[in-house]
C-alpha cells in the first residue's frame, strides 16, 4: 500500500464516510486544489450489474456540457474524402498503413483513435495494442463512424467514453478542479444522468450502488446517489 502524505491525510480527515449531496461534495473536492498543478476530476461509480451478462454491459460517450479542460490528442485512420474532412476538423494525426505500422510498433502519443468503417481491416490487427489501453474503436462508442469529422469534433469539445470493468465499476474524467463549482456540478450531473439512462433493462436491484467524486491526488468523496 503506498504511503499516504501529510497534505493527503489532512485532506482526508474533512471527508465524510456518509454520502453527501452533489453540490456539498463539488465544493469540497474543489477545497483540495492545494497541489502546484490543476488535478483532473474523475467520477467512479460502482453498478449493480453482472459484467458477465452481454445484455448489462454498460458503456457510451457522451460530450459533457462544459469539456473536460483538456485538449485530447486524436488519431484517426481514415481515407481520401474521409481523411480531408478529419484534418479539417482538427485531428492530430490522419493516416492510414503508415499509422497502423507506427501503433504497431508501440507509438501511442494520442488519447483517441477514431475510424472510418473501410478502415477496420486496418485498424483490426491494431486489437491487441489499442485493446489493453482502451483506445480500440468500436461503433458503440462511437469512434467507428463513416463521419468521422463529427467525432473529432465531439472529442475535441470534451466528449468522454467509458466501459465498466469486471467489478461493475465505471470510471470518467469529469473536469479539472479550476473549474467552477456550477460548471463541474453540471458535468457531473449530466454523466449520472446519463449512466441513468443506460440502464440495461435485466438488473435486479440497486443500479447505481456507489458514486464517488475525487480529485487526482486527492481523497475521494462519496456522493449521495
Amino acid at each position: 500500500m503506498a504511503k499516504q502524505s501529510k497534505r493527503y491525510k489532512a485532506l482526508a480527515e474533512k471527508v465524510s464516510e456518509d454520502p453527501v449531496a452533489l453540490s456539498e461534495a463539488v465544493k469540497l473536492v474543489k477545497s483540495f486544489d492545494t497541489t502546484k498543478f490543476d488535478q483532473t476530476v474523475e467520477i467512479h461509480l460502482n453498478l449493480g450489474i453482472d459484467p458477465k451478462q452481454a445484455d448489462q454491459i454498460v458503456r457510451g460517450s457522451l460530450v459533457l456540457p462544459n469539456g473536460i479542460g483538456k485538449t485530447q490528442r486524436i488519431l484517426v485512420f481514415a481515407k481520401d474524402a474521409a481523411a480531408k474532412a478529419a484534418e479539417e476538423a482538427g485531428a492530430d494525426f490522419v493516416g492510414q498503413e503508415d499509422l497502423a505500422s507506427k501503433v504497431s510498433d508501440g507509438w501511442l502519443d494520442f488519447d483517441v483513435c477514431i475510424a472510418s468503417p473501410d478502415m477496420m481491416g486496418v485498424v483490426g490487427r491494431l486489437g491487441r495494442v489499442l485493446g489493453p489501453r482502451n483506445l480500440m474503436p468500436s461503433p458503440r462508442a462511437g469512434t467507428v463512424t463513416p463521419d468521422v469529422a463529427t467525432a473529432v469534433k465531439e472529442y475535441k469539445a470534451g466528449k468522454v467514453e467509458f466501459r465498466n470493468d469486471n467489478g461493475g465499476n465505471v470510471h470518467a474524467v469529469v473536469g479539472k478542479l479550476s473549474f467552477d463549482e456550477a460548471k463541474l456540478e453540471e458535468n457531473v450531473a449530466a454523466f449520472l444522468q446519463y449512466i441513468e439512462s443506460l440502464k440495461p433493462v435485466s438488473t435486479k436491484g440497486t443500479y447505481v450502488k456507489s458514486v464517488c467524486l475525487t480529485a487526482a491526488m486527492s481523497p475521494g468523496v462519496r456522493v449521495v446517489a
